[in-house]
């Protein structure tokens, strides 16, 4: 099978196309070469897959007819990463939190939100009728004539 198609069978790219500009990209190869989407893949390689800043190593187990569920997967490929991959992983998305505490700076959608069921829309329902709204200025504008 080809490389480009394994790596989304195994669901690791989304599209085998967005697998085929990563393997073009360099980010793919099998032991220490870099490999083209043709490249075949066989039982017992090594693959290393660079996503997300994160060097990701499998190893294939059996090769899959089809695009598997997810999971089917874990009986396709044997993760071998290095633990120490999982923990930059981590912090990564630890320090990402840093950017926007809850209540600094300009208010999200869903703060807005928030805001405005908390406030509510009083004057919208005291005012259901617009001609009682704007009748007191009416009367004002038809008396100075």
């Amino acid at each position: 099978m080809r490389i480009d198609k394994f790596l989304w069978c195994i669901r690791f790219y989304k599209t085998r196309s967005v697998a085929t500009e990563e393997i073009k990209k360099n980010r793919v190869s099998i032991g220490n070469s870099a490999v083209k989407s043709s490249k075949e893949v066989k039982e017992g390689d090594v693959i290393k897959i660079r996503k997300n800043q994160i060097d990701y190593k499998i190893k294939v187990i059996q090769i899959p007819k089809s695009r598997l569920g997810a999971k089917l997967v874990s009986l396709h490929i044997q993760d071998v990463t290095d633990k120490e991959q999982y923990e930059l992983l981590k912090l990564r998305k630890m320090s990402q939190d840093y950017y926007r505490i809850k209540g600094e700076g300009r208010p999200t959608k869903r703060d807005r939100r928030d805001m405005d069921e908390y406030v509510g829309n009083d004057i919208a329902s005291d005012f259901t009728d617009w001609d009682d709204f704007f009748g007191e200025t009416a009367d004002i504008t038809e008396n100075e004539d």
